[in-house]
């Protein structure tokens, strides 16, 4: 069974979709979820407290600022903007797939956890996430 999530971003941080993925899974399987965006990622992480979410957004906007900061004056490709090679420098350190069992009907996600889109570029973007659930 596939489906493909929709998730409209307005901009960098992360967008939980943990009950659209939920109220769609079934049965017993294993699900795959992939973004299909070079400049996005996933990640299962906590829901509880807004401030994971916010401090995981500074932190990676510390590790990999825009292209014009002066320790970013290396990179080349420059022409999308200052926050594009950095999105897909941090798209590539962090998941752009993910593996959940799913076992009568529900996700076996822990108690805080949630999914999320990490969205790494400053515009809005609409983001498809390819969904496909193995019985």
């Amino acid at each position: 069974m596939q489906t493909e999530f929709h998730i409209q971003t307005k901009g960098q941080g992360l967008y939980e979709f943990t009950d659209e993925v939920a109220d769609w899974v079934t049965g017993d399987g294993l699900l795959t979820l992939m973004i299909r965006h070079t400049s996005a990622s996933l990640l299962i992480q906590e829901n509880a407290d807004p401030d994971v979410q916010r401090d995981l957004k500074s932190f990676f906007a510390r590790l990999v600022p825009p292209s014009t900061d002066p320790s970013m004056s290396y990179l080349r490709h420059t022409l999308e903007g200052p926050d594009d090679m950095p999105a897909h420098i941090k798209a590539a350190m962090m998941p752009v797939s993910l593996s959940i069992p799913v076992q009568s009907g529900r996700m076996n996600l822990g108690t805080w956890q949630g999914i999320y889109l990490f969205e790494h570029r400053d515009a809005p973007h609409l983001r498809k996430v390819a969904a496909q659930l193995l019985y």
